[in-house]
């Protein structure tokens, strides 16, 4: 092994990796000559490699990390001169015994003779426990609109569809995408996981009559506020943000400047005492981008600096536009908790499952906020895979591994504990990001990156304290190609797997039966990067990624394939008793463009899944009204509509919320119970 790979190999950059089909890949120089210059590693001659790799080998271990993080109940032997100390939060001092540190944050200090050090001490709990079995409709909160909302869902109608479902259908929990906040001003970006900042939500979620102010203002400006309404009720199409944002920031606007009451101000200060710095850094953010533009990288070099004096003589400048943002926030605070006491109200054991993202965008709050602890010039993505064989470039920087433990973890736990705040359960995309993600160099090619790895310990600890004091369930979207060993540590943590029906294969590519699927895990038919079932079924998507340019081999070789694993699954539903249609009679009718079986498909699919041990069991919306749109194709922009679509049934007809207990094809999808109850 040469130098270099050494290097990357001491600073946990993969130098080879194994990819989708199980072939060993190598990473190339450039790769790693990138990735380690964007971990702040000289890689600039041979010379300066060789120092790096002394300096990084030859470096004596430290007293203590940055931040330790340790398992309930896990074996622990300190070093026999070194004498530790535990600082609780109640600020006695114990020596250090794991047995009498309770669970949660601590300060740990070590002695050696003269030498001292002191680190956060994090005691995890040792496992989460697993939920009981329930299901719920997972949704793209934006697609599922009401006929008093602003032209896409929000936080009044995830309210609605929750209880609704809860007292009606039974559903445990509504899993939807993520709320994390957009840009402050048009042009608005469409996808949820490309994000300003993954800590604070977007006010465009906001239901406006719902606020305080609303009923208080006299009846001249409420109509004003109704009139802003008036034409993005019913809007037909793609849903457009920037319309629906345009008409809600001018009522909010007006909004704001209600006066409050002494106990509604006392709340609000309280509300901004507890989020603290991390709300100012982020209300500056956006007024400054209300100004410059939402990526903080064409700003002023003066305004990119977040700490910099320039920014503070511009946040006095901008102190009504910095409190109208704060104040945003503090009214999502108050909707986001509503929305989950619905839910429990109405029955649910879990009630809302957030999503967080894997990152942010490139010019986001996020990166502007905590650019030290972010990996310049690289971005995370994907490995070519079975569905995207071209690989994936999210356009999102990485955390550096080292920064941020240096910073104890506090803008992840934050992020999480926030997340926790306003629901009973959180998905993580990409679970992947506790442990490794692929780094892509700037300008590179997606399949031109590798693995970076975290402290998957740490993060995992961090995750499941937070989860613990919630009382949560954590739900590991674990697809894709996965590190050996993750799984198997999500499971022993009590953080639940995401099993997907399309991809559930045993050894020989069979479908499995069952009995063989996962319990902890959340069992679904599909996800939102593939279409919905009856899209699928139609063979929808093969025709949209030809038309796109995004296969890699022919189409007919394609649908081969795709008829070939959706007569599979078709046999394995026969044999089961649950489709009594014959498979060879179903192909033919969907090889014909018949949609004549398609409702008996989606049915005995999701009887399928109430037969599998899984623990949450998830039925798409989309798939329970019959649509066939996919809300989004990875490896594409403005090509496709992707996040925009609005739920519609399998003839394109808009289905509104307060369709949804009339609509036919709803009871058919989650009617059959399982021998435990569940749907």
């Amino acid at each position: 092994m040469d130098e270099l790979s050494r290097l990357a190999e001491a600073h946990r950059v993969a130098t080879r990796y194994t990819d989708w089909r199980g072939r060993e890949a190598e990473v190339s120089r450039d790769t790693l000559v990138a990735v380690l210059g964007a971990l702040g590693v000289d890689v600039s001659s041979e010379a300066a490699i060789r120092e790096e790799l002394h300096r990084t080998t030859g470096r004596p271990e430290a007293l203590l990390p940055p931040v330790v993080v340790l398992r309930e109940g896990a074996a622990v032997k300190p070093e026999p001169d070194v004498d530790l100390f535990v600082e609780l939060e109640s600020g006695e001092v114990i020596r250090f015994a794991l047995d009498d540190v309770p669970l949660g944050w601590h300060r740990l200090h070590a002695h050696r003779g003269e030498e001292h050090a002191t680190a956060p001490l994090l005691v995890a709990p040792h496992a989460l426990e697993p939920p009981a079995p329930a299901w719920g409709f997972t949704t793209q909160l934006y697609s599922v609109r009401s006929r008093a909302s602003w032209g896409m869902g929000d936080l009044r109608d995830l309210a609605d569809l929750a209880a609704w479902s809860a007292r009606e259908l039974g559903a445990g929990f509504t899993l939807i995408n993520p709320l994390h906040a957009t840009e402050p001003a048009a042009p608005i970006g469409p996808s949820p996981y490309s994000p300003m900042s993954r800590r604070f939500p977007a006010p465009i979620h906001l239901r406006i009559e719902d606020l305080p102010e609303y009923g208080a203002l006299p009846p001249g400006e409420r109509a004003e506020i109704d009139s802003l309404a008036a034409p993005l009720r019913g809007a037909a199409g793609a849903i457009d943000r920037d319309a629906v944002w345009a008409a809600k920031s001018r009522a909010l606007e007006i909004l704001h400047r209600v006066p409050r009451g002494t106990e509604a101000q006392r709340d609000y200060e309280a509300f901004q005492a507890r989020e603290g710095r991390a709300l100012t850094a982020f209300a500056t953010w956006c007024a400054l981008a209300e100004s410059h533009g939402a990526d903080w990288r064409r700003w002023p070099a003066a305004l990119q600096d977040a700490q910099g004096p320039a920014v503070a003589a511009e946040a006095a400048r901008l102190a009504p536009r910095i409190g109208l943002h704060t104040w945003l926030q503090w009214r999502l605070d108050g909707q986001l908790g509503a929305a989950q006491r619905a839910a429990r109200d109405a029955g649910m054991p879990v009630g809302i499952v957030h999503d967080l993202a894997v990152g942010v965008a490139q010019g986001s709050a996020d990166a502007w906020m905590y650019r030290t602890r972010f990996a310049p010039g690289m971005s995370v993505g994907a490995p070519p895979d079975e569905f995207n064989q071209r690989g994936q470039d999210w356009g999102q920087p990485p955390w550096d591994p080292r920064r941020l433990a240096e910073a104890a973890y506090v803008p992840f736990r934050e992020m999480v504990a926030a997340a926790f705040r306003y629901g009973g359960g959180l998905r993580l995309d990409h679970a992947m990001q506790v442990s490794r993600l692929w780094w892509v160099p700037e300008g590179a090619s997606p399949a031109d990156g590798t693995y970076v790895a975290y402290d998957r310990n740490a993060l995992l600890g961090c995750l499941t304290w937070e989860a613990y004091r919630a009382g949560g369930v954590v739900i590991g979207e674990d697809l894709g190609t996965v590190e050996p060993g993750v799984r198997a540590d999500l499971a022993e943590r009590g953080v639940l797997g995401t099993s997907l029906l399309w991809f559930e294969r045993d050894g020989a590519g069979r479908p499995k039966p069952p009995g063989q699927w996962r319990e902890l895990s959340l069992a679904t038919v599909g996800t939102h990067d593939m279409p919905p079932i009856t899209g699928f079924l139609h063979g929808d998507h093969i025709g949209l990624r030809d038309r796109l340019g995004l296969l890699t081999r022919p189409v007919a070789e394609e649908e081969d394939d795709h008829h070939r694993q959706l007569a599979d699954w078709l046999a394995v539903l026969h044999a089961e008793g649950l489709l009594e249609a014959a498979p060879e009679t179903v192909m033919d009718a969907l090889k014909e463009g018949s949609d004549v079986y398609d409702e008996q498909v989606v049915a005995a699919l999701h009887a399928f899944l109430a037969r599998t041990p899984a623990r949450l069991t998830g039925i798409a919306l989309a798939d329970a009204v019959g649509e066939r749109r996919t809300q989004n194709q990875p490896g594409t922009t403005d090509e496709y509509p992707n996040w925009r679509v609005p739920l519609a049934d399998a003839n394109g007809d808009p289905v509104l919320l307060e369709d949804l207990a009339a609509h036919p094809r709803i009871r058919t999808t989650v009617a059959v119970r399982s021998p435990q109850g569940r749907p």
